[in-house]
């Protein structure tokens, strides 16, 4: 069953999140994931710890490469984003970078350990010339034997098509936020623009990856209504990236108070709980977390990370300090998918 507007009537985005998951089986309310941030941590980590081990291997994480193909000169104004040619945060704007250079990069990743290989361009949106420069790119990374994952922006209608006929496994498009604090965040595209944008990727059949942001400045319930709307999206995301902002100095959010440890911990267990096939990869501010912190994620249900030592433009945890952590923790690398009927690997 789902619940559709009439064929005349755009939905608005508080009207699309009433739209029911085939895979939860029912529909998530702002006040219910509320009610899951205020238990004692403990029981949310038990539901959480129960939720993975029903559709996921144990201590299986998976890993995924991010290179940012196109760096900077964005004309949007994502309030965190350094690439933003609005904000003087020191980052050079580049042409895209050679293909012989991705598929190099592509290869190490690969030889490091990755299964899946992500490229990021700072787009508000690709020209058609862009976009086959992409699809290039994403047809000799498969090539290698790897997933390929790509975020370019917003899309236009048939962009989505020809990146799947080019072989794109997943399309990275995140929400940020929730609809009620988007706008203190970004004013140069819509959050109905960004659902527009992944309807293009699921009808094309291309795996959905959307996640968001916390430690913004936004509220535990704009947490709450962020995960709703990821939740409730029909289908959810394949992939949910949840990340912890990087206060970048230049950007409107680089004073932003620091994020309470626990309380990222509380949001990578309700991306489980709500969200129980999904992957989700702790992403973006890894590199500020201790170990502590970070092994609370994986036991809430986090299983899978960016491996490197470079996100888009800023610092990961290098590769050595993720092997000695895995080691530590008892995890070991997903050969891909880390569901249940995938086998384990090693890095």
């Amino acid at each position: 069953m789902s619940i559709c507007p009439p064929p005349s009537a755009k939905p608005t985005a508080e009207q699309r999140v009433i739209a029911p998951s085939s895979r939860a089986g029912h529909l998530w309310s702002v006040q219910a994931v509320m009610d899951l941030y205020d238990l004692p941590l403990a029981d949310l980590l038990d539901q959480a710890r129960s939720a993975h081990q029903q559709h996921f291997q144990a201590n299986a994480v998976q890993l995924s490469s991010l290179l940012s193909i196109k760096t900077g000169g964005c004309p949007e104004d994502c309030g965190y984003c350094p690439q933003s040619a609005r904000f003087d945060t020191g980052v050079a704007t580049e042409a895209m970078l050679p293909l012989a250079t991705v598929v190099q990069a592509a290869q190490a990743a690969k030889d490091a350990g990755a299964s899946r290989f992500c490229m990021g361009a700072a787009w508000r949106s690709p020209k058609p010339h862009q976009l086959e420069a992409v699809a290039d790119c994403v047809r000799a990374v498969k090539a290698l034997g790897l997933e390929t994952c790509v975020t370019l922006g917003m899309l236009r209608d048939g962009q989505a098509e020809r990146l799947r006929e080019a072989g794109l496994d997943y399309y990275n498009h995140n929400l940020d936020t929730s609809p009620e604090y988007y706008g203190e965040v970004i004013t140069t595209r819509t959050y109905d623009d960004r659902l527009d944008t992944l309807g293009r990727v699921r009808d094309a059949g291309i795996h959905v990856c959307c996640g968001g942001i916390v430690g913004m400045g936004e509220t535990r319930r704009d947490r709450a209504g962020l995960i709703a709307q990821l939740a409730n999206l029909a289908p959810p995301p394949d992939s949910v990236p949840i990340n912890h902002l990087i206060a970048v100095p230049g950007t409107p959010l680089a004073d932003v108070p620091t994020l309470d440890p626990l309380e990222f911990v509380r949001t990578i267990a309700i991306a489980r709980i709500t969200m129980p096939r999904a992957v989700v990869r702790l992403s973006a501010g890894r590199e500020a977390m201790d170990e502590a912190t970070q092994a609370l994620c994986f036991y809430a249900g986090a299983n899978s990370i960016f491996y490197g030592d470079t996100l888009l433009t800023r610092g990961n945890p290098q590769l050595e300090a993720d092997r000695a952590l895995f080691s530590r923790l008892g995890l070991h690398a997903s050969a891909g998918d880390p569901h249940l009927a995938s086998a384990p690997t090693t890095i």
